[in-house]
């Protein structure tokens, strides 16, 4: 027995001490060939085996094997994975791995996106793992509410209806760019979310510049830009298919396919989903059709074309109307609760509902003169067509919550089947309550153009134009007659009286021609550790409106002259690296941005134009610090922005009776604030995330006495705006958020993400503060809500596959997301929207 012993020992030595001898130790650092910087949170395994680590924020990894030889696999979301063999330990130096989508660098160029510890501005980038593992059905932008200084909510809940603030601007004053190319309503600066129904399948990262951001084109942000770029086509063939099912009767089913690079240089990818459902929210049935498409040519080595299409065909129904609290209190369907629809012969119909497709394509040239020179351009077109939907008629105020004879139910839904056997009774006399849709249609051109050459090894010249030609075509149409034999109208001078039909046109029809010249330049230095730039713009605004209704075919006054806005900027900032671990930056900017067009045409008609509205005027300035450490990341921003000259438009009841608008001058506003964000990489399996967002967004000044004048300068109105230090309302001014991610497996993730959202103060037109002492907006209650979400991979047969579950809102938190101030500034009289509750999702991806 101790002679068996001994022998077991003396084997138990030996094993050890080859294990020992054949142990190996590989390191190596990681980057991405379409930016040349680091790819933090790469996996690197060896072959054969579950060992594996990941790249730290620096793209730095060491992997430790039991093996004196031997293969590692290194991959990444959005790049070719790499095979290196390694004998013995082995510092593998810098590895980089190519892109797996051809042009996709050049479309970054273009895209102006921001480099961490070179580009001084405070951003925030989501990639595509990210977004396929959290979005599920969340409205797009609110992928990025752990973000500093965004607000996103489903605003009333139908889908496609979301929207985000970006440090207490609406999007209206938030460049939001896809591919480098402006997607803002060029007449409002608008961004409807719902026109882009299936970005999330197709995005390859999204990227939060806050402040005055890193786009080179001369796009006057306010509060920051959002940058979306989606992807080009495979380098290798292959594809997926999909689908997601979630509560409401949500369903979702997908497939992409991609050619990959073929011998000839051509690559194809294409993409497609269909998406419908009930809606959490009562009454908001939906369905969408999207589709993506991007062929890319090498022609040879100095010329590329690529050609994108992409779009979402969709119609949803919506809750338009904000509710008292007490309204969902008393309703039997609670946080639901939707007043804008109803049944009709025993079918959902909507009173209120949006329809819009807009395709949106673009062909991409990309030029290398030589060495040190180059030329991207994209010339693109959109053809936007749909609207939304509302009431019409002498007694459209029967849809109204206020008229309870034409519910089914106390707070029940629409009684249709009431409204039209009344209209059929009218007989000859038409319809007294119909529905319409208010269109927007548009045809949008534009080419955008940058020149990118070396000065030096230290110096980079930028510059480029920027062009864009938009159409809007407003109108409304008749939708349904409700029973009725036609609906009467008198608004159209060049066919009074008439008596429409389903398709025809009413209340009115013009044309809103807007015009866009930008030049910029921009002047790149970098050397060692100091990184900088100077950019100066320009641009010329146009705007010009032909009205079909007001004015005879035969009245000049039917079309206008056009009226042009001159605007400029300069920025410039620089970041310097103190080590390998701290970086400072800062940068300061002023902007004159063009009036909205409804400042230019305040009263809706061609005859009282503003034709010298005054420029908004922005002043910015931000200051960073950066840490990255082995485990440790963090960003610490404080930035402050003066916002003079807000366009304020007051309306007013003349002398006569008559309606009129008008500017008024002087409206300023504040907003500072401090932004922290962090990720902390407690063990290789466990990564942390959090983010602190602290707010001071305030009206500067107060407006007393200003004068309105009518044609012949006789004061009209006298206008005061008691607003000095009150808050600006409709965003959370404070926000934190607190996320774990946690790798259970080589092929199982597990995240849960916390949000914060606090000082979220009730919107209000300061033109209505016109009494001093008014007092604050209604400050909404604070809440808080938890995410989750789990993802496995696994091989089914030859093929590799996903299964994503995710679930937000875990605890079913009821909260106020967005709400209307109302009289006294208190609870009672506010007009709010709830937040979702309880919601989940469960998809699956087979890739081939």
């Amino acid at each position: 027995m101790k002679k068996f012993s001994k022998c077991l020992l003396v084997l138990v030595v030996l094993l050890c001490t080859t294990l020992a001898f054949s142990q190996s130790t590989i390191s190596g650092k990681l980057l991405g060939s379409d930016m040349n910087e680091p790819l933090p949170g790469a996996n690197i395994v060896e072959k054969g085996t579950s060992n594996g680590t990941t790249t730290d924020f620096d793209g730095n990894f060491t992997l430790k094997t039991n093996a004196s030889s031997g293969e590692l696999v290194i991959t990444f979301v959005g790049y070719n994975s790499q095979t290196i063999s390694f004998s013995g330990d082995q510092n593998l130096g810098t590895i980089t791995l190519a892109s797996s989508e051809v042009g996709l660098q050049e479309i970054q160029i273009i895209a102006s996106v921001a480099v961490d510890r070179k580009t001084p501005v405070a951003v925030s980038t989501v990639r595509a793992a990210d977004i396929e593992l959290k979005l599920g059905t969340q409205e797009f932008p609110e992928i990025l509410k752990s973000t500093p200084g965004v607000y996103a909510t489903k605003s009333g809940g139908g889908y496609g209806d979301g929207r985000i603030n970006l440090r207490g601007f609406s999007s209206e004053n938030v460049a939001v760019m896809i591919n480098g190319i402006p997607v803002n309503d060029m007449e409002n600066g608008a961004v409807y979310w719902s026109n882009w129904g299936g970005l999330g399948d197709v995005t390859s990262s999204m990227q939060v510049q806050r402040g005055l951001g890193a786009s080179k084109v001369a796009v006057p942000s306010v509060g920051g830009t959002i940058n979306i770029v989606t992807k080009t086509t495979d380098v290798e063939a292959g594809g997926n298919v999909y689908t997601t099912l979630a509560n409401d009767g949500y369903k979702k089913f997908g497939l992409t396919y991609s050619t990959g690079l073929m011998e000839n240089g051509l690559a194809a990818t294409v993409s497609a989903s269909k998406t419908d459902g009930d809606g959490y929210v009562d009454g908001t049935e939906f369905n969408a059709v999207s589709y993506f498409i991007n062929l890319s040519k090498e022609i040879n080595d100095n010329h590329k074309l690529s050609f994108s299409a992409f779009g979402a065909k969709q119609r949803h129904g919506q809750r338009q109307n904000r509710q008292l609290i007490e309204t969902f209190n008393e309703s039997e369907r609670g946080k639901k609760f939707n007043a804008d629809w109803g049944y009709k012969n025993g079918q959902v119909t909507h009173v209120e509902d949006n329809f819009y497709h807009k395709p949106q394509m673009s062909l991409n040239h990309y030029w290398t003169l030589n060495d040190k020179t180059s030329v991207s351009t994209a010339a693109y077109a959109s053809f936007g067509s749909g609207g939304g939907g509302g009431t019409a008629g002498s007694l459209s105020s029967k849809f109204n919550l206020s008229s309870p004879d034409y519910r089914i139910g106390n707070l029940g839904t629409v009684d249709f089947d009431k409204i039209v056997d009344e209209n059929i009774a009218n007989g000859a006399n038409g319809s007294t309550a119909a529905l319409r849709a208010s269109r927007n249609d548009h045809i949008w051109y534009g080419i955008l153009s940058t020149l990118k050459t070396d000065l030096s090894d230290e110096l980079v010249l930028l510059g480029g134009l920027d062009f864009r030609d938009y159409t809007g075509i407003h109108f409304q149409e008749v939708t349904d007659l409700l029973g009725g034999q036609y609906l009467a109208d008198n608004s159209n001078v060049n066919n009074p009286n008439a008596a429409l039909q389903v398709g025809d046109k009413r209340s009115y029809h013009n044309d809103g021609k807007v015009g866009w010249l930008g030049v910029f330049g921009q002047l790149e230095y970098s050397k060692d550790k100091l990184a900088g730039f100077v950019s100066l713009s320009a641009s010329n605004t146009s705007y010009k409106r032909i009205d079909y209704f007001n004015y005879l075919d035969s009245d000049p006054l039917q079309e206008t002259d056009r009226y042009n806005f001159l605007g400029f900027g300069a920025k410039g900032g620089a970041n310097y690296n103190i080590d390998g671990n701290h970086n400072v930056f800062v940068n300061l900017g002023y902007f004159e941005k063009a009036p909205d067009f409804d400042a230019v045409f305040t009263q809706f008609d061609n005859e009282h134009i503003i034709e010298d509205a005054e420029n908004e005027k922005v002043l910015s300035f931000e200051l960073g610090y950066g840490f990255r450490g082995d485990r440790l990341t963090a960003n610490v921003n404080l930035y402050r922005t003066t916002w003079r000259d807000r366009t304020e438009t007051v309306g007013f009841q003349q002398p006569d009776g008559t309606f009129a608008s008008a500017n008024v001058l002087g409206v300023n506003a504040i907003h500072q604030g401090i932004e922290i964000d962090l990720v902390y990489k407690a063990t290789e399996k466990l990564k942390l995330t959090g983010m602190a967002s602290l707010g001071d967004w305030r009206w500067e000044n107060n407006i007393e006495n200003v004068t309105i004048l009518d044609e012949d300068q006789n004061v009209i109105r006298t206008v005061n705006l008691f607003i000095e230090d009150l808050h600006v309302g409709d965003a959370a001014q404070t926000t934190f958020a607190l996320g774990a991610n946690y790798q259970l497996t080589q092929d199982t993730k597990f995240t849960v993400d916390y949000n914060y959202f606090d000082n979220l103060y009730a919107d209000y037109d300061p033109s209505r503060r016109g009494v001093a002492g008014a007092p604050d907006a209604w400050k909404v209650p604070a809440y808080g809500v938890f995410d989750t979400a789990v993802s496995h991979g696994f091989k089914f047969g030859d093929f590799d596959a996903v299964l994503t579950a995710r679930m937000n809102n875990i605890f079913d938190t009821e909260y106020i997301s967005d709400a209307n101030d109302g009289a006294g500034s208190v609870s009672q009289t506010a007009l709010v929207y709830y937040g979702y509750g309880r919601t989940f999702s469960v998809g699956a991806k087979l890739k081939f």
